[in-house]
């Protein structure tokens, strides 16, 4: 069993940055494809980013692309989403999921890819 936990959400102003973590344990952090995924209040979860085992590859939600950056340390068991000029539309639970992955030059963006998952932590931007 992979256990995952967030970290790092909290309360910024638009136009601010916020960077999330999220920590494995339980399996080889290098085997799993690692994503992020929010929820907003009264809206399904959707899609983020996207990491793949080595970490070359990533993928973006068009509307965090060119603010957010997903990165991973495979020796610390972790992986981040640098968010950069925030906006009131990024409030949401950001949740941290982790697929195990045969192959190692892939990323996912449906949750169904997903095995795992944390609890998610809560970002709120403020205009």
């Amino acid at each position: 069993q992979v256990r995952v936990v967030e970290s790092g959400g909290g309360l910024v102003q638009a136009g601010g940055t916020l960077r999330l973590s999220c920590v494995t344990s339980g399996r080889a952090f290098s085997g799993l494809v690692m994503g992020w995924f929010r929820q907003a209040p009264g809206k399904e979860r959707e899609f983020v980013a996207a990491i793949s085992r080595p970490g070359v590859r990533t993928i973006y939600a068009d509307s965090v692309k060119g603010r957010f950056t997903i990165s991973r340390e495979n020796a610390k068991n972790t992986v981040a989403l640098q968010m950069n000029s925030l906006k009131p539309e990024d409030t949401a639970v950001y949740v941290c999921a982790a697929s195990a992955s045969e192959t190692s030059d892939t990323y996912f963006k449906s949750e169904l890819d997903y095995n795992y998952w944390g609890q998610g932590t809560q970002v709120t931007v403020s205009s």
